[in-house]
């Protein structure tokens, strides 16, 4: 597992705590703000990718995908990357709206410092399976969200 000095933390989403509702799909879906540190001197780019596992679907819901930013520390500028494509049929961040009743839902937010650039914007099914060797390091940060 590649995991050293690269930390993934936000202003907006606090670790293992609830999204606050104006980052979710009931209040517009607010794309967070990131900020990286740590990374390594060898990452040619950076990916960051928002994923809900508990999602009752197969393989969870992809919220975000974001290719090609710049490998340096510091806060993460969405339009400084490429969009890939998220699980609601777009591109770019969608906001947790997990099903009413089912529950807490965690979310995944890595970051992965990769040692080769990401070619186009793949499905997160298709980064991770194509660029797993060419992870240098990965973080994340957790946040949840229900709907009663």
């Amino acid at each position: 597992m590649a995991i050293k000095d690269l930390r993934l933390t936000s202003p907006d989403i606090a670790s293992n705590e609830r999204i606050d509702d104006r980052f979710t799909g009931q209040e517009g879906a607010e794309t967070p703000r990131l900020h990286v540190a740590g990374v390594p001197s060898e990452a040619v780019e950076l990916a960051v990718v928002c994923h809900d596992p508990d999602a009752p679907m197969p393989g969870g819901f992809t919220h975000w995908t974001l290719y090609g930013l710049p490998p340096r520390d510091g806060d993460i500028d969405p339009d400084s990357g490429r969009a890939g494509p998220n699980d609601d049929g777009g591109t770019g961040y969608v906001g947790p709206f997990p099903p009413a009743g089912h529950g807490e839902h965690r979310y995944y937010f890595w970051i992965y410092a990769l040692k080769t650039p990401v070619a186009g914007a793949p499905a997160r099914e298709d980064f991770l399976r194509e660029y797993r060797g060419e992870v240098v390091e990965q973080a994340r940060l957790v946040g949840t969200y229900s709907v009663d």
